[in-house]
């Protein structure tokens, strides 16, 4: 078993796989620490599936099949879907997870259509567009992986640089408003953000599960900690250490894709954080409630002695 691990870490393509997913996993866990604080999990979600119409009208008007201007494509349809949210709730009494359950499915149902109407068009079999909705992480090559690496070191700067203002805007808006910070804008700038990584991570994982990259490493992370930049650093190693378990057992078992493996590897992550986390673990809060139960019946046997004595 272990040779045959090196085996897959000595191949080329293996390596620019691996490399790929793991850079994904990174910036995507770093992101969604901040989309998990300000209870906006369903946000990646929408994004990934507002990706898909962006992606099929790149195609229909250049006609080529290039993953910069697929890139460019998801990216504009991702913020088009941005505002849409922001519109929704501003000028309607619908709250922000209304407003992005109908964009999600606003936007993912004419993506679906324009899709159809691609691959019954005479270059749709040669589109390929179909491997976006569960990714493709397979066909990455170099240049994707470099694109990747330039991507993720912007958001993961982004982060450090901005942390002390996205870290103020996640726990109380209200005072950083108060405090003459440009909440709107670090709003929109976070969304910017969350937009790139989910456009980053379609060809991986596609559209319909690269929300899950932004939010497990982060709920995962939380469970081991209650500061924000160990939480940062463990949802970046979590999503990095998801993309290269997926990798590694997809290329170990034929015809199996990278991309939900990796989904399962970070799901695996989460459950192991759900029951060993060191204070919010279920097993941790289990021996916290018996240690209590010890403490409050021995207070009882200690009280209850004196008065024995006083009755004798």
């Amino acid at each position: 078993m272990l040779n045959d691990f090196l085996a897959i870490l000595r191949d080329p393509n293996a390596q620019w796989i691996m490399i790929g997913c793991m850079l994904l996993g990174l910036s995507s866990g770093m992101i969604g620490c901040f989309a998990y604080l300000r209870k906006q999990s369903l946000m990646g979600d929408t994004l990934a599936h507002a990706a898909l119409p962006g992606i099929c009208i790149a195609f229909m008007l250049t006609g080529a099949k290039s993953i910069l201007l697929f890139m460019v494509g998801a990216g504009l349809a991702g913020i088009a879907a941005t505002f849409g949210i922001s519109w929704i709730t501003r000028y309607s009494k619908l709250k922000s997870d209304a407003a992005m359950g109908i964009v999600l499915t606003g936007f993912f149902g004419i993506g679906i259509v324009l899709l159809t109407q691609i691959q019954h068009s005479g270059s749709g079999n040669q589109s390929g567009l179909d491997k976006f909705l569960f990714g493709q992480a397979a066909s990455m090559i170099g240049s994707d992986v470099r694109t990747m690496l330039i991507v993720s070191l912007f958001l993961t700067l982004a982060c450090w640089l901005l942390f002390k203002e996205l870290k103020l805007v996640s726990f109380d808006p209200g005072f950083a408003r108060g405090l003459g910070y440009p909440v709107v804008f670090l709003d929109q700038l976070l969304m910017f953000f969350m937009v790139i990584a989910v456009v980053i991570g379609i060809q991986a994982v596609g559209v319909v599960l690269v929300a899950a990259l932004l939010i497990t490493p982060a709920v995962s992370a939380r469970y081991w900690t209650d500061r924000l930049g160990v939480m940062l650093v463990l949802a970046g190693v979590f999503g990095a250490l998801s993309g290269a378990v997926g990798t590694l057992l997809s290329a170990s078992a034929p015809n199996m894709p990278t991309g939900p493996l990796t989904v399962l590897a970070a799901a695996l992550l989460f459950s192991i954080s759900l029951l060993a986390g060191p204070s919010k673990g279920l097993i941790a809060k289990r021996l916290q409630h018996l240690r209590a139960r010890r403490e409050h019946l021995a207070e009882r046997r200690a009280g209850a002695a004196p008065s024995r004595e006083v009755r004798g």
